[in-house]
């Protein structure tokens, strides 16, 4: 397995975590997932500096060094394995798992629970599905590097998702919305866009 592959699998083991939402609402309420879904936000917020800045964790890591070393290797060795998903953009920016929580908050609170659940899902499981498919099965690649056989992963696992939550139509309307987001990497994020437009999406088309 090639580095860059082994790189995305773990990258997309640790974004399918984000499957903890959609089943916290349904094994909960919505009250309950909210409340996790903005707590999670907020300590990914506090946190995000000391990700950022080196010097503020090398900082930390030299008080701790005098209380517990063993913690500072514990820190070192998580901060290779973030190193080593980091997007490019994501060095010095806002990571995913910043976008994801801030736009699992958003669907949550203005959707209903099947549109929500459906959202987060598909935004979680059919990247992952898109990303694992194309860097594997790949053959026929676009110009932006997605690939044919991603898209139709992505696709069908999010016809899959949503069909047995709100039908074939909507199934269809979301999968379609979710698969276009996915490929053109709508900003700021497709981690924010992707859950924001698949929820607005099977919204504007229940109305029809």
């Amino acid at each position: 397995m090639n580095t860059s592959l082994k790189s995305e699998l773990k990258r997309k083991a640790l974004h399918l975590t984000g499957l903890v939402v959609p089943a916290l609402y349904i094994l909960t309420d919505r009250e309950f997932t909210l409340t996790f879904v903005a707590t999670a936000f907020a300590v990914f917020v506090v946190l995000e500096p000391f990700r950022i800045i080196e010097e503020l964790r090398d900082r930390i890591k030299l008080k701790l060094r005098l209380i517990n070393p063993d913690v500072v290797t514990g820190i070192e060795v998580l901060e290779r394995h973030v190193m080593d998903i980091e997007r490019e953009h994501e060095r010095l920016g806002v990571a995913a798992h910043i976008y994801f929580a801030l736009a699992s908050l958003i669907v949550v609170y203005f959707f209903t629970e099947n549109v929500a659940i459906a959202a987060v899902t598909v935004a979680t499981l059919g990247d992952a599905m898109a990303a694992i498919i194309g860097k594997n099965f790949g053959r026929h690649r676009f110009s932006n590097g997605k690939s044919l056989e991603g898209s139709l992963a992505y696709f069908l696992s999010a016809l899959l998702v949503i069909y047995p939550l709100l039908g074939l139509k909507l199934a269809i309307a979301g999968a379609l919305i979710g698969t276009l987001v996915e490929f053109y990497g709508l900003p700021p994020d497709d981690n924010f866009s992707n859950q924001v437009c698949v929820a607005f999406a099977l919204y504007l088309f229940s109305l029809i």
